[in-house]
């Protein structure tokens, strides 16, 4: 219970890294929200390999390299889930773009990142 408790908050800093570089990329920087999105997945995804490898699975004897392409793989599946949930949401529902992001970035984290990191990434 604790892994999963310190993969919440990891999640939750990946997120908040996530959020306010998807942020800063739309309304200052003004790139098109899927590229905001990419973006800021990006910069999220790199904060949770570290606080995966370092903090949540205490697994830093293991071959880094290993783990990095792993974790590519698996983030790519994510990068994949977030923008096209996103896309799916804003262009076919019309629901707000950070709303999308918020409802998809829980289902995604919850369903799909935790358990390939805990399964297989960091195994």
């Amino acid at each position: 219970m604790a892994t999963f408790v310190k993969a919440q908050a990891s999640s939750l800093i990946s997120t908040i890294i996530d959020f306010t570089t998807t942020i800063v990329c739309n309304h200052f920087f003004h790139l098109w929200y899927v590229y905001s999105n990419f973006t800021g997945t990006v910069a999220g995804g790199v904060t949770n390999f570290a606080l995966g490898r370092f903090w949540v699975f205490d697994a830093q004897e293991k071959n880094a390299p290993k783990q990095m392409v792993k974790y590519i793989l698996v983030w790519m599946g994510n990068l994949g889930l977030n923008n096209g949930g996103v896309y799916l949401f804003v262009d076919f529902f019309h629901i707000d773009k950070y709303i999308s992001k918020i409802i998809v970035s829980l289902v995604v984290g919850i369903g799909y990142n935790y358990v390939m990191q805990k399964k297989f990434v960091f195994a």
